[in-house]
């Protein structure tokens, strides 16, 4: 069991709060339990989503502190699976990003995708920006798809998707995200789950946020 200072989890709130287009983890009263919103909206734990904060800093961190300013790189978690983005100048470096990222806490798969060429122009950078918003108002627009539980990471304007999603949802999300101007390739990196787990993910998820203690988002009640 990972436990996390007040502190740590003040921090990794707001980095949540960001990440999610919060303007704070406000609460929200489900069963007598205070938690964050996104929990409500997230099929990820709310454990394993401050778990996927912690894993996204501390691998941009090191990213950062070991291949030097010459490389321009990203680093995304979900389900604690982290999706690497950029460029770097060599296949040495590329193949040390993935060593630093296995490297740290709670990851359990590392995807690759950095690309050994320049670092990419803030034209580029700004551009790659407006299509992650693009897909993401799509995804949301659909009224059929967990938008919360979808992640979108755009580089070089190719489209990355993670989440806990089924077959179907998966199979919308892609086809949104390709019809979307200025998207020139989709790689779904989604994990499935069956309309049977999620239902019982759900059902668990309602019941262990209800039960009193049990709230990460401001510790222990006492």
């Amino acid at each position: 069991m990972h436990t996390f200072s007040r502190n740590t989890i003040g921090t990794l709130c707001l980095a949540l709060a960001a990440s999610l287009g919060l303007s704070a983890c406000a609460p929200l009263v489900i069963g007598g339990a205070v938690v964050a919103a996104s929990v409500a909206v997230d099929r990820r734990t709310a454990g394993t989503q401050l778990e996927d904060e912690a894993i996204a800093l501390k691998t941009l961190s090191a990213l950062n502190g070991q291949l030097g300013p010459e490389a321009h790189v990203n680093a995304d978690s979900y389900n604690r699976q982290v999706l690497l983005t950029g460029e770097v100048a060599s296949e040495a470096a590329r193949q040390h990003a993935t060593q630093l990222a296995q490297g740290v806490e709670n990851v359990r798969a590392v995807f690759n995708e950095l690309q050994v060429m320049p670092p990419s122009s803030l034209s580029e950078r700004s551009n790659d920006t407006w299509i992650t918003s693009k897909v993401r108002s799509q995804i949301l627009a659909d009224g059929r798809l967990p938008a919360k539980s979808i992640k979108v990471t755009t580089e070089r304007s190719v489209v990355y998707l993670q989440g806990l999603v089924t077959p179907p949802e998966a199979q919308a999300s892609v086809e949104i995200a390709r019809n979307v101007s200025g998207v020139v390739k989709v790689v779904s990196m989604f994990e499935f789950i069956s309309e049977a787990e999620l239902q019982k993910s759900q059902a668990e998820n309602a019941a262990h946020h209800a039960a009193p203690g049990n709230n990460p988002w401001t510790g222990p009640n006492h």
